[in-house]
């Protein structure tokens, strides 16, 4: 089994030293260290660890906040780890050592508290949407072209003889939006 460090800082902040010694201390035989923009989600060296990982290897972090920017990442990263059979260690969180079976547990339970609240917000955004439906809120974008435009454009091509082109330029939207208003019976 061999111990694989991974540290990661973001540009706001000085900790890279700070967890590769605590991760060389934690017996890690190899370290990757990352250096990343603040609001980056973008950390090619994490990905080269995962790729590189192999069964009964551990990836070890100083904290789950190295390792993910958010619960689902963190179980997107755990579940990579989990069908190589590698594990994940963090020195920070114990509770977080899926190399021992109550860490397992923890994540598992993780995992599920994580897809509640997805399925939560689903069903919350489903109703909000229903219900403002029923008031007779417009959902989605704002018509680019009032009824009264709309008949304009329609009688601008069909009893003038404009170009959908000429009728686009005249009312500053594209061609599309053109036929779409001519092509509906709304």
């Amino acid at each position: 089994m061999m111990l694989i460090g991974y540290a990661r800082e973001n540009s706001e902040e000085a900790t890279l030293l700070q967890q590769v010694e605590a991760l060389r201390k934690a017996g890690c035989n190899k370290i990757y260290e990352e250096k990343v923009p603040t609001l980056s989600r973008d950390w090619p060296i994490l990905g080269d660890v995962l790729t590189e990982l192999s069964s009964d290897d551990t990836l070890v972090v100083y904290s789950l906040d190295r390792l993910a920017w958010s619960t689902p990442h963190l179980l997107e990263v755990a579940d990579r780890l989990r069908e190589k059979g590698a594990g994940l260690r963090s020195l920070c969180e114990p509770w977080a050592d899926t190399t021992v079976p109550y860490g397992k547990m923890i994540l598992g339970v993780f995992a599920g508290i994580a897809e509640f609240e997805r399925a939560l917000s689903r069903n919350l955004t489903e109703t909000g949407r229903k219900r403002a439906k029923e008031r007779g809120v417009h959902l989605g974008r704002p018509a680019k072209l009032s009824a009264e435009q709309i008949a304009t454009i329609r009688k601008l091509v069909r009893d003038e003889n404009l170009s959908i082109s000429e009728v686009a330029a005249r009312f500053g939207v594209h061609k599309a939006t053109i036929y779409r208003a001519v092509t509906n019976n709304k």
